[in-house]
């Protein structure tokens, strides 16, 4: 038998993070690295006497955000780190030396005190640890690090910069004249939010202490800043509670993001009507939403004035790894962990009230417009009906590089003038009960016409007209893309889609190839394709197809106005 096996990237991690340097500024740093080696497809190994130095939290944190550098996993051996979590997380001391003395005789496990083996692998990186400094990323990428002394004069090329990943094409003479307190640059969501990050107890003790510090001198948030605090576990609450910071928190009135702790900031996901967004670790986004600017150099300008009257600076508030480190130690306890987890398996008083059928097959409600019986099935047999190629389709989309998962899947909001709106209404829903797209994803009716239906999405079939539209060909009429998708499979036409580099980046979710299977959308041709997305393309019946090295729509002067035909080869 023979398999393909992935690429093994080996990162080499030396060094240790210097005072005041937080896991998130090492993470988007990785990240960036990683997005520019191309690891897409993927295996990332870490390694090196750096690991030593690295809290499992921190190593999660960064294996986590795989679909960010585009790895198809990124893999931290077992070692003394390892256990220690384990024991600290409520393991008997017994589990965790069958542990390791099972990954021992496999040679699994990674002892750091004793000589290493010369590691090969497809390829190399290394980091030096200390030369990590604090850092955001954004302002619509997770990968487009910006260190934090720059961050200021990295906005204003943002704002002069044409339209693209980096830049928003403001006038210079325009970019003052804002009749309000707000401005370009203002921070008006400054979100903890709910991943990794808000598990790892040194960034969240450390935001903490950073608002127990603001709150001490009198500072405040400022009045246009919305703000949130979703934990990522249970048991952040608790040790937040348990070091006395979780009131300091709260005063600051931690609640959404255009500066967030998350890992993506795709444009759109955070807000419809944030345009910028930033990545960066809890304390940074507690200082910035202290700001309320990213326009602001926390290097020389005061984040604020104290009660005392006098300028208040972020070196003031900012804490020590020391400090963060001696918090983390008195207040994340076994404990905790061990009660926060043996509850899940016993749910709550109104999970255990819910009353469920014993029917061993759904009853569908042909009423509901929260569930509803998607078509995936229906016609199928149990006989393959082999490849089927697709004959003179026309371009549905036209897109360029980074078009990701969520400019494609339904999310936030339901606009009330969008074709899912029409059809919610249309069912007797009012607009107030609209609910998201997130709560409806178990209707495919609504989640059709809500894919592609991203208001920031370009579509360069509208000659640089932002929003969830597109034209159909045939008519040359501007219509939203699912009621274009419609027209043309009421027609018995078949549609694809033209995207340039990276399509499908992101979340691996399984609405952005559900979609536009229901749309009627039968290929995507791309000149590069996120691994999983490309699969789930392929398990919804969509031909994910490259165009060849060095090539691309604009090399092959493709306008999108063109017939389409892909043979495939019969089995």
């Amino acid at each position: 038998m023979s398999m393909v096996l992935p690429g093994g990237v080996g990162f080499k991690l030396s060094g240790k993070l210097r005072n005041g340097v937080t896991a998130t500024d090492l993470v988007l740093t990785v990240t960036q690295i990683l997005r520019k080696h191309v690891v897409v497809g993927k295996f990332v190994e870490f390694y090196g006497e750096g690991m030593g130095q690295l809290p499992l939290a921190d190593r999660a944190t960064i294996a986590n955000m795989s679909p960010e550098y585009g790895a198809t996993m990124g893999f931290f051996p077992v070692d003394h780190i390892t256990l220690q979590y384990l024991k600290l997380t409520g393991r008997s001391d017994e589990t965790v030396a069958m542990i390791e003395a099972y990954l021992r005789a496999n040679n699994m496990f990674v002892d750091y005190n004793e000589p290493q083996q010369v590691r090969v692998y497809s390829s190399y990186l290394e980091l030096d640890l200390a030369d990590v400094e604090p850092c955001l990323s954004g302002p619509k990428r997770p990968h487009d690090r910006v260190p934090l002394k720059d961050m200021k004069a990295g906005w204003h090329s943002c704002l002069d910069n044409k339209v693209g990943f980096k830049g928003f094409a403001v006038p210079k003479e325009e970019q003052e004249k804002v009749p309000a307190e707000l401005k370009h640059g203002s921070v008006v969501i400054a979100a903890i939010t709910s991943c990794t990050n808000t598990s790892n107890p040194s960034v969240m003790l450390g935001a903490g202490l950073v608002a127990k510090k603001a709150c001490e001198l009198g500072l405040e948030v400022k009045p246009w800043v919305k703000t949130s605090l979703a934990p990522g576990s249970g048991v952040v609450t608790k040790y937040l509670l348990q070091s006395g910071l979780q009131k300091y928190l709260n005063q600051q009135d931690l609640v959404a993001a255009a500066v967030l702790s998350g890992n993506r900031n795709f444009e759109g996901r955070v807000h419809p009507l944030t345009r910028a967004n930033y990545l960066a670790s809890p304390p940074l986004v507690v200082a910035y939403a202290l700001a309320g600017t990213v326009e602001i150099d926390f290097e020389k300008e005061p984040i604020g004035t104290g009660r005392d009257g006098k300028n208040v600076y972020f070196r003031d508030i900012w804490r020590t790894s020391e400090e963060i480190a001696e918090v983390v130690q008195s207040s994340e306890l076994p404990e905790m962990f061990k009660n926060t987890y043996e509850a899940i398996t016993k749910g709550n008083i109104f999970w255990n009230q819910l009353s469920a059928p014993s029917s061993s097959l759904y009853a569908w409600n042909s009423d509901s417009t929260y569930i509803h019986k998607p078509p995936y099935f229906n016609g199928m047999t149990m006989d393959s009906t082999g490849a089927r190629g697709v004959k003179d389709a026309y371009c549905l989309l036209l897109f360029g590089d980074s078009i990701t998962t969520d400019h494609i899947s339904p999310a936030g909001s339901i606009h009330k003038d969008s074709p899912a709106a029409k059809y919610l209404m249309e069912k007797g829903v009012d607009r107030k009960d609209f609910n998201s797209y997130g709560s409806r994803r178990g209707n495919d009716e609504v989640m059709a016409r809500g894919t592609f239906a991203n208001i920031r999405i370009v579509n360069k079939l509208l000659n640089g007209e932002v929003g969830p539209k597109t034209i159909h060909i045939p008519t040359g009429e501007k219509l939203f893309v699912y009621d274009a998708a419609m027209r043309y499979k009421s027609a018995g036409q078949d549609t694809i889609i033209l995207a340039g580099a990276e399509y499908g980046s992101g979340s691996s979710r399984d609405w952005a190839a559900k979609g536009p299977m229901l749309q009627g959308v039968k290929a995507v041709i791309a000149k590069s394709f996120e691994r999983i997305h490309r699969s789930n393309l392929i398990g919804m019946g969509i031909i994910p197809l490259c165009f060849k090295p060095s090539e691309d729509t604009d090399t092959l002067g493709l306008t999108g106005h063109e017939r389409y035909t892909i043979h495939l080869l019969q089995t």
